[in-house]
């Protein structure tokens, strides 16, 4: 069995793992990486900076609000080495 034959249960805590590492990775010193409920608005998934203003992404669901804070971030790290 190869190793694309392998799936891996992405979990909610696996995907602020990963979110956490690729900040930490890209920006530095990162405070917290988690989701929340909000009545009104839905989820929400947040990425908290020392240095930055955090990074905010909402969703239907934790999982959509963990998956577009981690495209937001991706595309800023690739702005950023554009540059």
């Amino acid at each position: 069995m190869s190793d694309k034959d392998k799936k891996v249960e992405k979990t909610l805590e696996f995907r602020i793992d990963r979110i956490y590492k690729m900040a930490k990775e890209h920006f530095g010193e990162v405070k917290f990486v988690g989701i929340k409920r909000h009545k009104k608005i839905g989820w929400i998934a947040k990425a908290q900076f020392d240095e930055f203003d955090s990074l905010v992404a909402e969703g239907e669901n934790a999982e959509d609000a963990l998956r577009n804070l981690r495209k937001r971030l991706r595309k800023i790290i690739e702005r950023y080495n554009m540059a």
